[in-house]
């Protein structure tokens, strides 16, 4: 076969293609005509009068109806989120906000804090702790930052208190002999101190010296206080708990404030919160303390503040210190038993003394036992005065530890007097307490307090 027969061919292939393209194309159009010529008939047969009705085609049948279900539980909730845009953008921001603070407390709680060494790998960050060496809070506070990588030193006044810190075996925990009784002797100890921390310091042999820095200083003050009425607190307890508390940390500080000042050292200073928050009857020493010693500290931080040295306050609630010797409070009774009072003021104070030490017992308020509720952790506190020695800018008062913001607050804002029911206080009629009765309530109010 030529060429020339096969290009014939292929144009013949090309016309049979066009004519049945065609032809379908007639065909689909003559039969969208009749369908349309067919459905026209049938409109108007159907809009005939002249027709029966049995002629007629008969008419379409009506659209099925769709059935609604119940809306969902998705549904509804959509719903009300379209109908209350305002009130769920409020809640969405309050919920993302409480996560994000959670979830920002929770990464610095469990973020790693270290001290900072010097260049050879040596520690040079120094750290003064003021307070009793045989009180918990004071032991677990030096082996956390010696554990962080801080030198410890403890202020003693005693070959007893120097015996306890050097019991530690810890090499990075030091005593500081410190007797701010003698003036001469606490001038020698701070030049001997200062004289330790600009002296170039060799870690270990071959290393290059280096010099250490005072970071801060921590006033831990006693924190167990005497309870009772007023009456029955001898002026020698006054006294003792004003100079070892008050004074204590007063001529503490002013000892140390020249190096405070030469280092750019911070001040920290720990005080209970929960009784002078809520300020209940029968515990008038640890109020007028806690108190003095917080004015104390408002006007150091002030004063210091124009040199830019960071003064810091710590209200503490109560912790749990299972782990250095027992579960203790932080804050404890240590009054007299009210067996001990004369027997007029065992008659007006003894029932709502004792109903008071009850309940705040049972609610982990001022005992110095274990009660049913568990204190935070002492990490919290570790934490918040590793962060207050280190951060930039340091919050001026830290409140660490259960019950330190809720007490607070309810010392703000409800009423003395109903802090005082709750507590169990009721008014006491003179006039029901008869004076034969007294010596007979002696025996009672022993047994009543064996019992708690």
């Amino acid at each position: 076969m030529t060429s020339d027969d096969q290009h014939f061919l292929d144009v013949l292939a090309g016309i049979s293609r066009d004519i049945r393209k065609f032809t379908g194309d007639i065909a689909d159009a003559t039969d969208r005509h009749f369908e349309y010529v067919a459905a026209t008939i049938k409109d108007k047969l159907a809009a005939a009068d002249w027709l029966p009705q049995s002629a007629r085609p008969p008419p379409p049948p009506p659209p099925r109806a769709i059935s609604r279900l119940p809306p969902g539980y998705l549904d509804r909730v959509q719903d009300w989120v379209s109908r209350n845009r305002a009130i769920t953008a409020a809640v969405v921001a309050f919920v993302g906000t409480g996560a994000f603070l959670i979830w920002r407390k929770k990464k610095g709680y469990n973020r790693k804090r270290r001290a900072r060494r010097a260049t050879n790998g040596a520690r040079r960050e120094v750290i003064v702790i003021a307070g009793p060496p045989s009180s918990p809070i004071t032991k677990t506070i030096s082996l956390d930052l010696e554990r962080r990588g801080f030198i410890v030193y403890v202020v003693v006044n005693s070959v007893e208190e120097e015996q306890i810190v050097h019991g530690e075996a810890r090499v990075d925990i030091r005593p500081l002999n410190l007797d701010i009784v003698d003036s001469l002797s606490t001038r020698e100890a701070i030049e001997h101190f200062n004289n330790i921390l600009l002296s170039p310091h060799i870690a270990f042999s071959g290393a290059s010296p280096h010099n250490l820095n005072f970071a801060g200083l921590l006033l831990v003050p006693d924190l167990i206080y005497p309870s009772g009425p007023i009456e029955t607190v001898s002026p020698e307890l006054w006294s003792d708990a004003l100079n070892a508390k008050v004074l204590s940390t007063i001529a503490t500080t002013q000892a140390f404030l020249p190096t405070i000042c030469e280092f750019k050292a911070r001040v920290l200073v720990l005080t209970p919160s929960i009784v002078s928050s809520l300020r209940p009857p029968f515990h008038g020493v640890e109020s007028a303390v806690v108190g003095a010693l917080e004015g104390f500290t408002t006007s150091l931080r002030g004063e210091l503040g124009t040199l830019g040295i960071d003064v810091c306050q710590f209200k503490l609630g109560t912790f749990d210190y299972g782990s250095v010797g027992g579960k203790h409070h932080i804050q404890s009774i240590g009054g007299p038993k009210t067996y001990a009072w004369p027997a007029s003021a065992r008659a007006l104070y003894a029932h709502n003394y004792v109903t008071q030490s009850r309940i705040a017992g049972s609610k982990g308020l001022f005992n110095e036992n274990g009660s049913v509720s568990a204190g935070s952790a002492l990490r919290e506190l570790h934490n918040a005065i590793f962060d207050a020695l280190t951060q930039k800018r340091p919050r001026k008062v830290w409140r660490v530890g259960r019950g330190s913001v809720a007490y607070d607050i309810v010392g703000k804002w409800v009423p003395t007097g109903l802090v005082g029911w709750i507590l169990g206080i009721r008014r006491v009629s003179l006039d029901e307490v008869a004076e034969p009765k007294l010596e007979d309530s002696v025996q009672s109010w022993e047994k009543v307090e064996s019992s708690l």
